[in-house]
């Protein structure tokens, strides 16, 4: 896979973006990772032609790589550049599944109080897993 099919892939870095770009390039690199989409034993692009891609800077790039390096999705080996780990798409969904949860339990939590029955929330989760809306 070349750099300009990888950037696509992660779509727009951008200041207006939710959050720092450095955690916009994580949270889509987890999500490819997650989706084996960025397969285990994969070179990613450098650093330098990366920050070139996405047009941002390359300690934005670096700080991304080395988070994503210390949660164990990335690995990077001196002289040879940066790889999807082994354990990586394991990981990813798993922070993935984490996430979901969390999410469940808030929703739940705000349905109680609303006192929306199970059938209804189960109804719309249907609904937003069929149709992709959030």
């Amino acid at each position: 896979m070349d750099i300009a099919q990888i950037c696509l892939q992660l779509g727009p870095v951008s200041a207006s973006g939710e959050g720092p770009l450095y955690g916009q390039i994580v949270a889509a690199l987890r999500r490819e990772i997650g989706a084996g989409r960025l397969e285990a034993g994969m070179m990613l692009p450098s650093v330098r032609a990366l920050a070139e891609g996405l047009m941002v800077s390359v300690i934005t790039v670096k700080r991304a790589y080395e988070e994503l390096e210390r949660e164990g999705l990335l690995s990077t080996r001196q002289g040879l550049g940066t790889f999807v780990s082994m354990q990586g798409h394991e990981r990813a969904r798993a922070q993935a599944e984490i996430a979901i949860r969390r999410a469940f339990h808030d929703v739940t939590a705000i349905a109680k109080t609303a006192r929306l029955s199970e059938a209804k929330l189960v109804s719309w989760l249907r609904d937003a897993f069929r149709t992709g809306e959030t």
